[in-house]
Parts: C-alpha cells; sequence; structure tokens
C-alpha cells in the first residue's frame, strides 16, 4: 500500500459502524467513548470539518474538527488504521483540514502519548499550558 493510492474528502457521509470501525483500527477508541454509540454519532454529527482518507471503498482515517473557521479550529482527533500509518495520511488529513480555514487560522490538538513525536516534525509547536475538565468532574 502507498499513499498515492488514498483519497481524501471533505464531509464525506460515513455510517456510525464505519467511523467506530476507525477508532477500533487505529487504537482512538482507547481515549473515545467507542463502546457508546450515541456519543460517537454526535462527535460524528457535530464536527465542524471532516476530512477522510479512503483506501478504495476502506475508510482509513479521519481528521475530525471544531472551529470557528477563521481564528482556532481544534483538531479533536487524527486517526489513521494502523495498516495505513506512516504513509503521510495523518500529514496529509491535516493538510486538507488547514485548506477548508482561512489561511490566519491555528489548528490546536491534544496529542495521543504515542504520538506526542509525529507532531513536532511536521510543524507543529509545542504548549504546555493545556488543561482538561472532564464531563463528570466539578468546578471547584
Amino acid at each position: 500500500m502507498n499513499a498515492t493510492n488514498i483519497a481524501y474528502r471533505k464531509d464525506a457521509p460515513l455510517s456510525l459502524e464505519q467511523f467506530t470501525a476507525l477508532y477500533r483500527a487505529s487504537t482512538l477508541a482507547e481515549r473515545r467513548p467507542a463502546d457508546r454509540p450515541e456519543i460517537m454519532q454526535q462527535m460524528m454529527d457535530n464536527a465542524s470539518v471532516t476530512i477522510t482518507a479512503w483506501a478504495g471503498d476502506d475508510l482509513v482515517g479521519i481528521s475530525r474538527t471544531l472551529t470557528d473557521f477563521g481564528y482556532v479550529a481544534y483538531l479533536a482527533d487524527l486517526a489513521v488504521s494502523a495498516s495505513h500509518q506512516g504513509l503521510g495520511i495523518g500529514k496529509q488529513l491535516i493538510a486538507e483540514t488547514r485548506a477548508a480555514l482561512s489561511p490566519d487560522c491555528m489548528i490546536v490538538l491534544l496529542s495521543a502519548p504515542a504520538a506526542n513525536a509525529f507532531y513536532p516534525h511536521i510543524g507543529f509547536n509545542h504548549h504546555a499550558r493545556a488543561w482538561v475538565l472532564d464531563g463528570k468532574e466539578s468546578l471547584g
């Protein structure tokens, strides 16, 4: 398999089964509620920009972004099937996402621990001041 056989699509229709299967195949399901279809459906339906990568009819990558399109875009999920990693698909998914935003719009993301070395390699800068409040945590 090589990256030239991959087609990228903006906001392509997806089934919940395809979406969830990709998260499992990429290991992102370890950090996402893949066992809660109602939440996965909300994630799929409410993203501002979704770019998908396809090898024929097989979904092999996704970039799911929440954004105002002008100032900031939160790249909520970047997932590439383990069978297709190392081909530049993740980088191209980010490039396609950038193309859907205004030229000055910054992209912000929280990295999966195993992907931490990937982002500086493609031009991201580390930012030490990120904070997370889990959905079940109360405000102090």
